[in-house]
C-alpha cells in the first residue's frame, strides 16, 4: 500500500505544490492548513509521515510536534521559513526527524520524505524484489529483465527507466520526470533523450515496437508502463 503523508501548512499554494510532487512519487497525501486540524489528522488519519510548518494558526508547529511526539513515533519533517540554528535545534530537540528551510525545491522535499521513511523503524517502503508485467519480469535484486523467460540485455539507464515506470503501472510520467528519475535532477540534457531510450527499450521488449504493449505513449504527457502487474516481495 502507498504510504500516507500528512502536510500541515497554512500556505495553501505551497501545500498544493508539495502535494502534487508527493502524489507524482506515489504517496497518498492529506493536507490541513492549521495546527488544530493537523493534530486531529495526525491522531485519527494514521499518516506514515508528517510535513509540518513551524508557523501555524491555532496550534503552532512546535507545540504540535511536541504533542504528536508524546503520543506516537510518526516521523516528522519540519518545513519552515525560520532557518536560524536555534529554530532548527528547537524542532529537532522536540523530536522532528528532519528540517527543511524555505525556500526549497519540491524535489528536495520528496527526497527527504523517502530518506526519513527508510530510516524509520517500521518505515520500510514497500519495495518489491521482483515485478512481473505481462511477459516481462524485472528482478530488482539481480538487476535483470526477462521476456518470456529469456534475459533481455539492457543498459543501466534502460533498466532504471523500465523499473521506474513498472513500479507504478498505468501512471503517466512526463519526460522531465523520467529524465530526473533516470539521470538525476542535476542532469542538463534534453528531454528528448528520454525518447531515444524509450525507442531502444521498445526494440528490446516489444513484439511490435510500432504498437507497444508495455512502454506506451501518453500523447501530450509522456509515457506509461501498461499491462497486468504482480509484485512479489
Amino acid at each position: 500500500m502507498n504510504r500516507k503523508v500528512l502536510i500541515v501548512e497554512d500556505d495553501k499554494k505551497l501545500a498544493e505544490l508539495v502535494r502534487l510532487y508527493l502524489e507524482r512519487d506515489g504517496y497518498r497525501v492529506v493536507v490541513t492548513h492549521d495546527g488544530r486540524a493537523g493534530l486531529d489528522a495526525a491522531r485519527h488519519g494514521h499518516p506514515d509521515l508528517i510535513i509540518l510548518d513551524l508557523m501555524l494558526p491555532g496550534v503552532n508547529g512546535l507545540d504540535l510536534c511536541r504533542t504528536v511526539r508524546a503520543e506516537c513515533d510518526i516521523p516528522i519533517i519540519m518545513l519552515t521559513a525560520k532557518s536560524t540554528e536555534d529554530d532548527k535545534l528547537a524542532g529537532l530537540d522536540l523530536g522532528a526527524d528532519d528540517y527543511i528551510a524555505k525556500p526549497f525545491s519540491p524535489r528536495e522535499v520528496v527526497a527527504r520524505v523517502r530518506a526519513v521513511l527508510r530510516r524509520s523503524p517500521d518505515g520500510k517502503e514497500s519495495e518489491p524484489s521482483r515485478i512481473t508485467v505481462g511477459d516481462v519480469e524485472i528482478d530488482l535484486g539481480a538487476h535483470t529483465v526477462r521476456l518470456r523467460d529469456q534475459i533481455v540485455s539492457l543498459t543501466p539507464k534502460e533498466f532504471k527507466m523500465i523499473t521506474v515506470m513498472a513500479k507504478q503501472p498505468g501512471r503517466a510520467f512526463t519526460r522531465l520526470e523520467l529524465l530526473e528519475d533516470v539521470f538525476g535532477p542535476d542532469y542538463e540534457g534534453l528531454e528528448r533523450t528520454v525518447d531515444v531510450h524509450v525507442m531502444n527499450l521498445r526494440k528490446k521488449i516489444e513484439t511490435d515496437p510500432a504498437r507497444p504493449t508495455y512502454v506506451q505513449t501518453v500523447y501530450g504527457v509522456g509515457y506509461r508502463f501498461g499491462g497486468e502487474t504482480n509484485h512479489v516481495e
